[in-house]
């Protein structure tokens, strides 16, 4: 049976960056609390109020399409990972699909909040292996800004703004995406959410005005949550695959906290040295997080490496996968 292989991968980041010290002039906060808590030193903002994740995810997926070779006339299906649409409707996909111009492709939005790379990444390789499509794009578009509350101490160091691309096609040969373990936990509902916004509680005056707009998330029950979790299901999929640490050579965890990515990995065992890390530069970035890091060290990654990626976010929603690299980097 035809697996599924990421055969290309691309980013884009605004120009613009909010570090520590610029946001201990807006809130009261400094350097040593944030680095210390979650290891975060920046991250970068898309300032302009008129542009939404779409514009970063298109430029995302123009440079994946220059750096494969790849037509937009060829592109068969889009999916977009993300949790700040540019609208209630219509979908981010279809005006990214307009404006990168994949005049034969279809799309949609997904959401599974942090955790949405590895879950559309699982969604794309469904269709692959169907045989429905031959060329997918999974695209990670997150203006985290745009819902980020700069009164609150405890949430505006997290986050930041980014998008990141990947193309997925059909291959026989025994490298792409192996296997893949996903869970959802409604249970975790009221501990990480927007409170408002959504059918449940449209916007009102009195919604805007208690800040019900913004990110809401207990620090603790999440850390607490996010650590078992990641950790189980990495795990588990290491185990079902007759993975050992020693076979492993590469760890991406989600980008969401320094702490976080220190307990899972010292847990499983994982060298240091095995795990990407990017977060000190660019922050929680959410479903771009692990594509993003990838992309970044995409010189380091050898076709035929094992990389396990794992995530957790808001739903709960969490889940690890295990694939196999296979782009060649010269």
């Amino acid at each position: 049976m035809l697996n599924a292989k990421i055969s290309g991968i691309a980013s884009y980041v605004p120009d613009d960056i909010l570090d520590n010290e610029m946001l201990s002039k807006m809130v009261d906060t400094n350097d040593e609390w944030i680095t210390t808590r979650v290891g975060i030193k920046e991250r970068r903002i898309l300032k302009d109020v008129s542009l939404g994740s779409s514009y970063m995810g298109a430029k995302a997926v123009e440079r994946l399409l220059a750096e494969t070779g790849t037509s937009p006339e060829e592109i068969d299906l889009l999916i977009c990972a993300t949790s700040n649409p540019d609208y209630r409707f219509p979908s981010t996909a279809a005006i990214m699909i307009e404006k990168v111009g994949l005049v034969n492709a279809y799309g949609y939005d997904l959401e599974a909040a942090c955790a949405g790379f590895i879950v559309t990444l699982q969604a794309a390789r469904a269709y692959i292996q169907s045989g429905l499509y031959k060329k997918v794009i999974v695209v990670c578009a997150e203006k985290m800004s745009s819902m980020t509350n700069y009164a609150d101490r405890a949430t505006c160091p997290l986050f930041g703004d980014g998008a990141a691309a990947v193309l997925v096609e059909p291959t026989d040969e025994p490298v792409g995406i192996i296997d893949g373990e996903f869970h959802v936990d409604g249970k975790g509902v009221p501990h990480l959410m927007m409170k408002a916004g959504g059918s449940a509680r449209p916007a009102t005056h009195e919604t805007v005005d208690a800040g019900e707009h913004f990110i809401y998330q207990e620090g603790r029950t999440v850390y607490k949550n996010a650590v078992r979790d990641m950790l189980s299901s990495s795990v588990s999929v290491m185990q079902r695959n007759g993975l050992e640490v020693d076979d492993i050579d590469w760890f991406v965890p989600h980008q969401a906290n320094l702490r976080i990515i220190e307990a899972v990995g010292s847990r499983i065992r994982i060298p240091a040295e095995k795990t990407l890390v990017n977060i000190q530069h660019y922050g929680n970035t959410s479903a771009a997080s692990i594509p993003l890091c990838l992309d970044e060290y995409k010189g380091q990654l050898q076709k035929g490496d094992k990389i396990v990626m794992t995530a957790f976010g808001a739903g709960f929603t969490w889940g690890a996968m295990y694939l196999i690299w296979a782009i060649d980097p010269k």
